[in-house]
């Protein structure tokens, strides 16, 4: 019974189930129904409405065409209108700028191009468009007249605004970087900023339509002038301007400058020829002005400063303080060192200038163009000196090297700046420079050899020979040119080194150079020694060749020592000093030698013992009155003679004094101590004519006139 109903209640619960699907699915069925129903009539108003569309596109397309038609005909119209008016400007451009054109740039120069870009522009159109127009030929000479105008206000403006540069300004910029506040400091030839700009503008059109090159020809000739004449200037104001004491700068600024501790002079290379030529004088004329032998001795030290200072100030009281060419020749050096670096920064100022105003591919041959007539100028002067030296060596004026000296290290120092400033231009302007360093150290070369050979070759003649033996004006002078030397020791070391061949000589160095400057040194001081050995032979007297080459020794010793002459021939002679000194000493001994013919007479090695009490023989006492006699006549000869002779180093002078003093008071004491007492004589007065110390005395007197 169970099973039966749980079947029948299974049965119950499956027929709800599709009773209930049975309503679903008619209602679905409702549904679509109901959707097809919508959809029609969705797809009915539709169809209306494209209907509705469709009819009202073909009203309004026609029309719309019709208006497009209308718009394109009338912006037609317009640009019609526009090119009529453009074509008909060309044709007004002429009446329009021709009377601005003909009145000229000047005073309205942007108004004046913007004339002539019309001009231009109308040109061109003729040309393309109607080539056989009147007009065109109108504008065309209205164009050219214009560019004629423009040029001549470019020639204009910059002839008015080109003036040379002031020498004091140019001084300053040369001497004053230091000194002078940053801020403050002067242009160095620019040119107004209003004229720059319009020179720059006329340059610009000038390339761009002008389609000529003359305006860089007038520049950099205009320039070129200006330039060569601001050296000129220069030169000039050096000339009328410059004194001893050093280059002149601006009393214009001086209240610009900072206060700074006095810079030292600068050395000028006519203290050195002056020098040498006071030592000249004196020994060529002495004090009394007699040619022939000196009056003066060379003092060592303080008194010889002394004693040139003392000619110098005669030589300025007679000729005056700018006497003799040397002065002048001093002045025309130092423009020329100036003149080279003023060059060089009005080079630089120039070509900021120009690469503003010329087109960049033309610049570095403008900038040749104009730099080369100062150039030509400043190469031209130096070969002059190169030549006045070369004159002067062939006449053995050595001093004329000391020209190119300072010249020379100038121009080198001058050399990178230089090349940095002619960079860009042609070779043959490059190589202006070199050659003339070339050519200078060449030249000065062959003047310090020609010196050295000079200084062995000199002859012997009897009245150039110092009578007194003091030193001879050719160790004064070669010891003197030398000391110059020191100033310039790098300069004269690279004059030797370019007339090197070795492979070492083509890269010196500064070490290569200072040997060779050792080297020539320690020729031209053994060249004046072998030369003191020849000229010693004009005397007869071997005590006053003895005096002679002493003191020339002695000189050159003591010069040695006092400059730095010593520490150069040390480079390659270490032993120099010792060497001098014993050739010295060498002298003194074969002086003192001179006085064995006096003391001969009283030397112990010749004398006789007598015994006391014991009568002397006739041929004893006429032996001692020979020896006094020989001895009294000996030493009157000798101090008589030696007095006039000179020793101008006053210790070596009390030095040799003091030797023979003792040499020969020691002796004729112990002499006079023998016989002085013995009876030799009836008359002891006639030969013991002096006592000890009255011997000394007259020993004291040697190497003294005014004694």
């Amino acid at each position: 019974m169970v099973p039966t109903e749980e079947a029948s209640a299974r049965r119950r619960e499956i027929e709800g189930k599709l009773k209930q699907e049975e309503e679903t699915l008619s209602y679905i069925k409702e549904s679509l129904e109901k959707s097809d129903q919508l959809t029609k009539n969705m797809v009915s108003i539709l169809s209306s409405f494209e209907s509705r569309l469709m009819r009202l596109e073909n009203s309004i397309i026609p029309v719309h065409k019709q208006t497009e038609n209308l718009q394109r005909l009338q912006e037609n119209v317009e640009k019609t209108l526009s090119c009529l008016d453009h074509v008909i400007s060309y044709y007004h451009v002429a009446k329009d700028t021709e009377k601005i054109i003909k009145e000229g740039p000047s005073g309205r120069l942007v108004e004046y191009l913007a004339c002539l870009d019309k001009i231009q522009k109308a040109v061109e159109y003729f040309q393309d468009n109607n080539p056989d127009s009147p007009e065109l030929n109108r504008v065309k000479s209205l164009f050219e007249r214009g560019k004629e105008s423009l040029e001549s206000e470019f020639r204009s403006l910059l002839t008015r605004c080109t003036k040379p540069v002031p020498p004091i300004l140019i001084l300053d910029h040369l001497g004053g970087d230091d000194e002078i506040e940053t801020q403050e400091e002067m242009p160095l030839n620019q040119l107004p900023e209003n004229t720059l700009k319009d020179i720059i503008s006329i340059s610009r059109w000038l390339v761009e339509f002008g389609r000529n090159q003359d305006f860089m020809n007038v520049y950099y000739q205009i320039r070129s002038s200006q330039l060569d004449r601001s050296i000129k200037g220069l030169k000039e104001h050096f000339r009328k301007n410059s004194s001893s004491s050093g280059v002149p700068y601006s009393p214009a600024i001086q209240n610009k400058r900072k206060d700074t501790p006095t810079k030292k002079p600068i050395k000028r290379p006519g203290t050195i020829r002056k020098a040498q030529n006071l030592l000249k004088q004196y020994s060529q004329h002495g004090l009394d002005g007699k040619k022939g032998a000196s009056n003066l001795i060379p003092m060592e030290g303080h008194e010889h400063d002394l004693r040139l200072k003392h000619l110098s100030d005669a030589l300025s009281d007679k000729h005056g303080p700018a006497a003799g060419r040397d002065d002048v020749l001093d002045i025309e050096i130092d423009a020329y060192i100036h003149c080279v670096s003023a060059f060089v920064k009005l080079a630089q100022s120039e070509y900021q200038i120009l690469t503003e105003i010329i087109p960049e591919h033309h610049q570095k041959k403008t900038f040749d163009s104009l730099i080369q007539e100062s150039l030509d100028n400043l190469m031209i002067e130096g070969d002059n000196i190169v030549s006045a030296a070369r004159k002067a060596i062939i006449r053995h004026d050595y001093s004329a090297v000391l020209t190119i000296f300072p010249i020379l290290r100038h121009l080198k120092q001058m050399k990178p700046e230089f090349d940095q400033v002619l960079q860009g231009t042609a070779a043959s302007t490059k190589n202006k420079l070199p050659g003339l360093i070339t050519s200078m150290e060449t030249t000065g070369a062959k003047a310090l050899e020609d010196f050295a050979d000079n200084i062995k070759n000199d002859p012997d003649k009897e009245y150039n020979m110092p009578k007194d033996g003091t030193v001879h004006e050719l160790t004064s002078n070669a010891i003197l040119f030398l000391q110059q030397l020191l100033d310039f020791q790098e300069t004269a070391g690279a004059m030797l080194a370019s007339q090197e061949t070795s492979s070492s000589a083509s890269s010196y160095s500064s070490e290569f150079s200072r040997r060779l400057l050792s080297t020539y040194i320690c020729k031209v001081l053994g060249n004046l020694q072998l030369n003191l050995l020849s000229k010693v032979r004009v005397y007869e007297d071997p005590a006053l060749k003895a005096i002679f080459l002493h003191n020339n020794y002695n000189y050159i010793l003591k010069s040695l020592e006092k400059s730095e002459l010593i520490q150069l021939v040390a480079v390659t002679r270490k032993a120099a000093e010792n060497c001098y000194r014993e050739l010295i000493e060498k002298q003194i001994q074969t002086y003192q030698d001179s006085w064995l013919k006096v003391t001969d007479y009283i030397s112990e090695r010749s004398l006789s013992v007598f015994q006391a009490g014991v009568k002397l023989k006739d041929k004893e006492r006429q032996m001692i009155k020979e020896r006094f006699k020989g001895f009294n006549d000996g030493l009157e000869e000798l101090c008589k003679i030696q007095k006039a002779w000179a020793i101008p180093d006053t210790e070596q002078r009390d030095k040799i004094r003091r030797a023979q003093k003792t040499i020969v008071k020691e002796t004729y004491g112990a002499f006079l101590n023998r016989y002085g007492n013995v009876p030799f004589t009836k008359n002891p007065e006639k030969y013991i004519k002096y006592q000890v110390d009255q011997v000394g005395e007259m020993i004291d007197k040697l190497f003294d006139t005014s004694a």
